[in-house]
């Protein structure tokens, strides 16, 4: 029985003030996932405690998770588009539909995120004698994303989608190389096997994955954005954008962590690719 299902089998059971939280959460969970939970007592009506007692009534350790449950619920849908979108919609319904689940999923990652990661994550590579970003299908654009901002940088670094380069980059691997396996469930056995080379080789792998899955055995660091987003049924969506987003968090705080001087040479870098582009026009914004 799925979160929704348990509020609606247990709505008699409930306390007068806690059927208000349920009655609110039946009629739009959307807004449950967003609202804070003074806002949400506030709608209710209730106090912040009778939120909380209805959150572990439901199962839950209290309303952040509630809420992830809640949104990991609402993942179902449309099988292979997108989980809000529906036979009948029109391209303006389902392109509304689309930024509001991504920017819904980006709000759950973000009050769920753990900033510690990150900044093992940084420190490796300030620390790094090369760094390698490796990922496959939907992921590999995020790896591929990834080492074209870090090109910039002075520390060697690489990408690659194919196994047998990967494999290669893994068995030549040392301590003070980074490696970085990018996937949202953490269940691609290739990826794995990479993973665990480059592991048993000492250098540091870092995962941008899910907690507790088999990629996450083989890393030093786990960066996890917990995007509710089923990529076995759904196009994988928001969590590519939250993958992203986490990568440039992850590389601007190496940029800080360098320094002043090296944000000067950051700076001539950008400088000198000035010519590559046509100069803008005066009437131009873009």
């Amino acid at each position: 029985m799925d979160l929704i299902q348990r509020i609606s089998a247990e709505q008699q059971q409930l306390s007068k003030s806690e059927r208000k939280v349920a009655e609110l959460v039946l009629h739009d969970p959307e807004t449950a996932i967003h609202r804070s939970i003074a806002s949400l007592a506030s709608l209710a009506n209730v106090s912040e405690p009778t939120v909380n007692r209805f959150c572990r009534r439901l199962g839950c350790k209290g309303y952040p998770d509630f809420k992830l449950q809640l949104a990991q619920n609402l993942a179902k849908g449309t099988p292979f588009v997108n989980r809000h979108i529906e036979e009948s919609d029109n391209v303006d319904e389902l392109t509304q539909k689309i930024f509001d689940s991504t920017l819904s999923a980006l709000s759950i990652a973000r009050q769920s995120l753990d900033s510690r990661p990150i900044s093992s994550a940084v420190d490796a590579l300030v620390n790094a004698r090369k760094i390698a970003f490796f990922g496959f299908g939907a992921s590999a654009s995020v790896a591929h994303d990834a080492q074209n901002k870090f090109a910039r940088f002075d520390t060697p670094s690489s990408f690659s989608d194919d196994l047998l380069v990967q494999r290669m980059w893994a068995i030549n691997s040392e301590p003070n190389d980074v490696l970085f396996c990018i996937s949202h469930t953490g269940r691609t056995k290739a990826l794995c096997e990479i993973a665990e080379i480059a592991h048993e080789n000492g250098a540091c792998v870092i995962g941008v994955t899910a907690l507790d899955s088999p990629l996450s055995d083989f890393c030093r660091i786990v960066v996890s954005s917990n995007v509710p987003e089923d990529t076995d049924q759904y196009m994988p969506m928001a969590s590519r954008i939250a993958q992203l987003v986490l990568i440039d968090a992850i590389i601007a705080g190496y940029t800080l962590k360098r320094g002043p001087q090296f944000r000067e040479k950051l700076a001539r870098v950008k400088e000198g690719l000035k010519g590559s582009r046509f100069q803008k026009s005066p009437d131009s914004s873009s």
